[in-house]
């Protein structure tokens, strides 16, 4: 197989022709043979010189040099193509032998150290790329490769790029030495007799929370990155900076070359050029005469690698936006472009000098862990440890703004206040707190007004501080994607905007713009509320989306869910400040829950809002709005107690406002929650008192309907109503009428009917309604169809059943999660335990929509998870998880769930022949079924996936008198 690519290879020259000619092939091949003796002679002086070298790093560059020209030499055909580089190479050997002679690992840190660095990355890159060059063919011993002159030229180009970053005498001499050119000789204008090198500032003694940091940002300049370190006044950007200066790594690199440049005590409108020159001489400890200051600095800089930080930039930031000023951010470029100094930058514009490669870190406020360790290493209170929590709630509300950390610290105490007085001084003063001394450092005002007085802010105008106080006021800040037509009188809200966030007044996050707590706090305090132009068309823009709001997910859902905080916010400050336009605050309010309620279920912080509205003929019926539509918020978060006070509140409302029928809907809701919570007796005499009231005939037919639905799901698990006449009063109701059915056909099935004829009749009515899309009536179908498989043995049929329930869409969301705990306690039946723990495990990740349902899911799950360890037999976990069911029961009112986990732990205690706690625990259960009004031998009847395992016969044997020590108990 070998033998046969040479012959191919032989064939294609012969195609070729060995006629073809090559005019210049003599001559090639003679400046071939030239540069390959001058390579030769080159690698061997090379190799010579890197014997003779100090540095290890220079060493190491030379013996890359020396394999890259071997490469050439002996690998590469176009040899005559390396004369250049050959060249290049013999004067970076001349350099590398003058420049290091008598030098030491010292000189390498404070001198040498850019310039080898980068030399030895250009060679390390060419020397890489000419090997990758060569060795992509296999036959490299046989075949020469040639190099594209492209690359070639590159090349030479780096190497020519890395020679001149030496700047040959100067380097040479500062190697060996020579203090006077150091400082720029005599040629320049710098006072080399008046150098006094400057200490940098130590390390801050108190900074927590930015070790992290300070270790990404100190790789960053040990790889000559700059820095402009951002952020609002406050936030730590210098103390960061010190400490980036005081890291080893950087020490080690920049050793007494690490400056320090503070223009925090200079003014917006005194400061100039030569001022911003002179500041930045003398931390560097030189002194400069003459015109050229740009020149003398920069020729002091070349000497060696520097670090240079430049705090508090804005000051000269905003001051070069003057024409005046236009020199110092070119100023800067300049210093920025000499090889080996690297500027840091800490600063609250964003408006940092261009032409440079600055790396831009937003400086973030601390975590709570760290606020908290800053704020009790200054507060030593003895009852502190008393009250850790509230000063974490404290510190949230500051959003753990270090500057407001330290200043609340020290106030605390200096004052000697317990940590009581100084939550009750915040919920007073708020900001006014922070201003416990004078200078930026020690007051929250003197650091804001330094923001709000700088040049861009002050040519907003009104138009920024209103964009401003709107911002505050916003819990959720301004959705830039809303901005203009939340404020249409501002015209220029977008470039105002933008003037903020360059100043670090505020900051962008998820397409709003925000401002931290102590600046919302300031603003609140210290400048005039929002323009009174500006709140009315937020206002309107809001109360108008509510309005337009359906049950559809459309473009004013899309805003509900967005600025859901912002609305919130709105209606309930209106409600606390009511105007003229009262019944349009309070339909936007029972709007808004509505939305709520519809696309985004979340507590709501509107009920004492909607408690306190002055009840009189004008607002009843808006109030009962309002507390019905919060009560079916609450019904769609499960929090089913709150729901029924509301709704009831609601009913009082409407019955005094004359309107019948929203106190039926009211009543009726109100009845079917506590059906939910098997309180059945309390449920049918809340409808029965209906029926025999005045209202009843007021009341429209489909509202008499819904009554009678209600009323007989209720008598259904109570069994004081033969399963004939259960659901027929509602089964002609266009919209019950299908429920009715169904629900009608399932009562004769746990009623103790024909489990054939029951199953005959769901399928006959799932084959009518397939294409109906009513998908709840579907998904009711199913489970009655799952519920008589599983009664009739015939489980794996029930699986798949309730599988087709999981797999249906929209509505079906509360069916999945429940058929998959159903499709769990199945599954463990089969004795499958593990899949039955996996399918609980994961039963509401697929279903986002119960996020917010989390208790009333709980209870489900924990109550299927308690059932599936009590049949395989682990009964220290199955008493767990009964008795967390049994908590969360408390907490909802469940009392069906509750009475069902009281009779599991009953079996526990059979199965263990604790005969007397099973007994106790039997009792309670029958107590709970006679609150229910639930017969006890019935307490399954109607949840048949809710029942235990037939082995199970404590509970069974409790009810026949069967049970060890029942005589002795009674």
């Amino acid at each position: 197989m070998l033998s046969k690519k040479p012959k191919a290879g032989m064939s294609r020259q012969l195609k070729s022709g060995p006629q073809a000619k090559q005019p210049s092939s003599q001559t090639k091949q003679s400046q071939n043979d030239s540069v390959s003796q001058l390579l030769g002679v080159t690698i061997a002086a090379i190799n010579t010189t890197k014997d003779l070298v100090p540095i290890a790093l220079a060493q190491g560059i030379l013996a890359t040099i020396a394999n890259f020209l071997t490469i050439a030499q002996s690998a590469v055909k176009n040899k005559s193509d390396f004369q250049a580089i050959a060249d290049k190479c013999e004067t970076i050997r001349d350099i590398l032998k003058r420049a290091t002679k008598d030098a030491t690992e010292d000189d390498l840190r404070r001198y040498l150290g850019h310039a080898l660095s980068q030399l030895n990355k250009s060679v390390n890159r060419m020397n890489s790329e000419a090997a990758s060059k060569t060795e992509q063919r296999f036959w490299q011993r046989f075949f020469s490769a040639t190099i594209d002159s492209n690359q070639i030229a590159e090349w030479e180009k780096d190497l020519d790029r890395v020679i001149a970053l030496f700047n040959f005498e100067a380097t040479v001499r500062i190697a060996t030495g020579v203090e006077k050119l150091v400082l720029g000789l005599s040629t320049t204008s710098v006072n080399v007799l008046k150098y006094r090198p400057t200490e940098p500032p130590s390390r801050p003694a108190m900074l927590y929370g930015r070790d992290g940091l300070v270790a990404e940002l100190t790789n960053l300049v040990i790889n000559d990155e700059h820095l402009a370190l951002i952020g609002p006044g406050g936030m730590g950007k210098s103390s960061v900076a010190k400490a980036i200066i005081n890291e080893p790594l950087v020490v080690e690199k920049f050793a007494d070359r690490r400056f320090f440049v503070t223009y925090d005590d200079l003014d917006h409108s005194t400061i100039t050029f030569r001022t911003f020159m002179t500041r930045f001489a003398r931390a560097l400890g030189i002194e400069i005469a003459g015109s050229d200051t740009v020149r003398q600095i920069s020729t002091f800089l070349r000497s060696a690698s520097a670090l240079v930080v430049l705090d508090n930039a804005e000051t000269f930031e905003e001051a070069s936006a003057s024409l005046v000023l236009g020199d110092i951010p070119q100023a800067i470029a300049e210093m920025a472009s000499i090889p080996g100094v690297i500027l840091i930058l800490t600063s609250r514009s964003r408006r940092n000098a261009p032409n440079v490669q600055w790396i831009t870190k937003d400086i973030p406020p601390l975590d709570l862990s760290s606020a908290q360790a800053a704020f009790f290493q200054i507060y030593h209170h003895a009852s502190r440890s008393d009250a850790e929590e509230d000063i974490r709630g404290l510190l949230k509300e500051l959003d753990c703004h270090p500057l407001s950390i330290n200043i609340l610290a020290n106030a605390a105490q200096q004052n000697g206040w317990s940590p009581t007085t100084l939550l009750k001084r915040w919920n007073h003063r708020h900001s006014k707190v922070l201003d416990s001394g004078k200078g930026k450092l020690q007051s929250l005002s003197d650091t804001m007004q330094l923001s709000l007085s700088s040049p861009s802010v002050q040519n907003l105008g009104e138009g920024g501080l209103c964009a401003l106080a709107i911002i505050a006021f916003l819990p959720q800040g301004l959705n830039e994607n809303l901005a203009s037509d939340l404020l249409p009188s501002l015209p220029q809200v977008d470039a105002i905007c933008d003037v903020l966030c360059m100043q670090s007044l505020v900051y962008r996050q998820d397409n709003f713009l925000k401002v931290l707590a102590p600046i919302r706090h300031y603003v609140g305090d210290s400048l005039r509320a929002p323009d009174s132009a500006c709140l009315p068309e937020i206002r309107a823009f809001y109360y108008n989306t509510v309005d337009s709001c359906s049950a559809e997910r459309d473009q004013y859902a899309d805003i509900i869910i967005s600025d859901h905080l912002n609305i919130e916010h709105v209606v309930a400050s209106n409600l606390a400040n009511i105007l003229d336009d009262a019944e349009e605050t309070y339909n936007a309010c029972w709007q808004f829950l509505l939305c709520l309620e519809r696309h985004l279920p979340r507590p709501t912080t509107l009920t004492p809002a909607i408690s306190n509205i002055i009840e009189n003929s004008s607002t009843w019926t808006l109030k009962a709005r309002c507390l019905s539509n919060l009560a079916r918020l609450y019904q769609t978060l499960s929090q089913h107690a709150e729901a029924i006070l509301a709704f009831q509140a609601a009913e009082a409302l409407y019955l005094t406002a004359g309107d019948p029928e929203g106190m039926g809907n009211c009543l009726i809701t109100r009845a079917d929650l506590l059906r939910c919570q098997g309180r059945f007796i309390q449920s049918r005499n809340l409808l029965d008192d209906l029926q025999h009231s005045n209202s009843w005939e007021s009341l429209s037919e489909t509202m008499k309907a819904r009554a009678w639905y209600v009323l007989d799901t209720a008598q259904m698990y109570t069994f004081t109503v033969s399963a004939d006449d259960l659901f027929v009063m509602s089964s002609d109701d266009y919209l019950l009428g299908l429920q009715s059915k169904i629900l009608h056909c399932l009562a004769k099935f746990y009623h103790g009917g024909d489990a054939v004829q029951v199953h005959t009749h769901l399928e006959d009515l799932f084959v009518q309604y397939a294409g109906s899309g009513n998908a709840r009536a579907l998904e009711d179908i199913l489970q009655g169809l799952a519920e008589v498989a599983s009664c009739e043995g015939r489980l794996s049929e029930a699986m798949d059943i309730l599988q087709k329930i999981v797999e249906m869409d929209g509505q079906s969301a509360e069916g999945a999660l429940w058929s998959i705990v159903w499709k769990a306690h199945v599954v463990s039946k089969q004795g499958d335990y593990n899949l039955a723990r996996e399918l609980i495990r994961t039963a509401s990740e697929p279903f986002q929509f119960f996020a917010l349902r989390s208790a009333r899911t709980f209870i489900h799950k924990s109550y299927g998870s308690a059932c599936i360890e009590l049949t395989a037999g682990e009964w220290d976990r199955a008493e767990s998880y009964f008795t967390a069911t049994i908590e969360a029961c408390d907490i909802q009112s469940n009392l069906m769930l509750k009475a069902f986990s009281i009779r599991g732990l009953g079996e526990i205690a059979f199965a263990h022949n604790n005969f007397a706690l099973a007994i106790q625990r039997f009792e309670e259960t029958r107590s709970f079924c006679a609150e229910m009004g639930v017969p006890p031998q019935y307490l399954y009847s109607c949840g048949p996936f809710y029942n235990l395992q037939d082995k199970f016969k404590g509970w069974t044997l409790f009810l026949g008198g069967l049970l060890p020590l029942m005589n002795d108990t009674r």
